[in-house]
């Protein structure tokens, strides 16, 4: 008799054994729980690396009329920035931005000389150079170095170290943005941010800071 009642004894602490719920079906269910609130209610992500909304046109980010004509040699004397140019770059970085990600205002000011420059080369006797000023002046329209300096410049006026990059023939920016240089090149129409055209990409390069 006391065999059986020691039997049912145990039969029944086994059964309640498996009634107590183990630790694999606690997680079990709460992940189950998580995945329906996830299915029932919307998620709202956050893009770590935005793309510009739109890139403005000249006519609504410059009221610049007038400039200062400079003679140098040197390309980085003409990065000029003063409070017309800085205006001209914050209206660009509000309009195409949502935010103050430095990615974003990059590719802004990227896309609004790639977009509004037209490519004019310079007489075949001499290298002409324009600031930012005078390119948006006379039209928005210049040669590499032109659309170069006026990026670089529009970069720097809002805190984004620009350098000139000389390839044989030719120059492009880099933006130092997240610990990186990403390369610029606005007269490569075919480029995107951080691109550079295939046929410079072996050449030896010379770097010059703006």
């Amino acid at each position: 008799m006391s065999e059986q009642a020691n039997l049912i004894d145990h039969f029944e602490d086994e059964l309640q054994d498996i009634k107590k719920p183990s630790p694999f079906r606690w997680i079990l269910g709460l992940f189950l729980i998580f995945m329906m609130i996830l299915w029932f209610i919307p998620s709202y992500q956050i893009q770590i690396d935005p793309p510009p909304a739109r890139i403005p046109t000249v006519e609504e980010v410059s009221s610049i009329t007038e400039y200062d004509r400079i003679e140098s040699n040197n390309i980085q004397d003409y990065v000029i920035i003063d409070s017309e140019i800085k205006g001209v770059a914050d209206r660009i970085a509000t309009i195409a931005c949502d935010s103050n990600q430095k990615k974003c205002q990059a590719r802004a000011m990227f896309g609004f000389v790639q977009e509004n420059f037209e490519y004019v080369s310079d007489p075949t006797s001499f290298e002409y150079m324009k600031t930012a000023k005078e390119s948006l002046v006379n039209g928005a329209a210049g040669d590499c170095d032109d659309s170069s300096i006026a990026l670089a410049t529009l970069l720097e006026s809002i805190g984004i170290p620009a350098r000139f990059v000389f390839v044989p023939g030719h120059v492009y920016v880099e933006g130092y943005i997240n610990n990186k240089w990403e390369p610029m090149d606005a007269t490569c129409s075919n480029c995107n941010f951080g691109e550079i055209h295939y046929k410079y990409a072996k050449d030896e390069k010379r770097i010059v800071n703006a």
